[in-house]
């Protein structure tokens, strides 16, 4: 998606590691237009699919899930890192790596939110190593509901997250596709 893809050129700043920091319009402050524009794309790559629920994980794909929930007249589910007194009863739960805070979580949803009848959407604002959406992929499969595929606003291609999911048969829609990014810029895939 061009416009993506522009918004990062013009505002993103890539760190050491691997890092490429967007939270002045993705993920901390929020660009709830732009949001819209790719909830447009990722309703009209999986219209067809009869989405009925919207699966994310805490905390930076929220916005994103919740916009495009809007689109697809469905609930967002959220997976949470850690269990609350809130929520009572049984869990799904799965561990994720988290590169960019070099950790390991347990993530749950409760069973009464995600239900084998659902047809799940994977909305998240980074793919990267892919750890956090297996975890979702996990969760899904635990439910026994379908997954019909991930949306992704920001792909690194260049790490093998994408590549290997794709080998596994997951459908995923990423809106800007980096190829490579150094401090001296980011090049994207056509």
């Amino acid at each position: 998606m061009r416009l993506l893809e522009e918004r990062i050129l013009r505002d993103g700043k890539v760190r050491a590691g691997g890092i490429l920091k967007v939270d002045g319009f993705l993920n901390h402050q929020m660009d709830v237009e732009l949001f819209a524009q790719l909830a447009k794309q990722w309703h009209e790559a999986y219209k067809a699919d009869n989405v009925t629920k919207i699966l994310t994980i805490e905390a930076s794909g929220i916005g994103l899930a919740c916009i495009a929930a809007q689109e697809f007249g469905c609930p967002v589910l959220f997976a949470k890192k850690t269990k609350t007194k809130n929520i009572d009863g049984d869990v799904y739960s799965t561990r994720v790596a988290s590169y960019t805070h070099g950790s390991v979580y347990d993530v749950i949803v409760a069973k009464e939110y995600l239900l084998p009848t659902d047809r799940v959407l994977l909305i998240d604002d980074f793919l990267a190593n892919g750890a956090a959406l297996e975890g979702l992929c996990d969760l899904v499969r635990q439910a026994g509901a379908t997954l019909v595929g991930a949306g992704i606003a920001v792909e690194k291609c260049f790490q093998p997250g994408g590549r290997r999911l794709r080998g596994e048969g997951l459908r995923i829609e990423s809106l800007a596709r980096i190829a490579s990014m150094t401090d001296g810029g980011i090049t994207f895939e056509e």
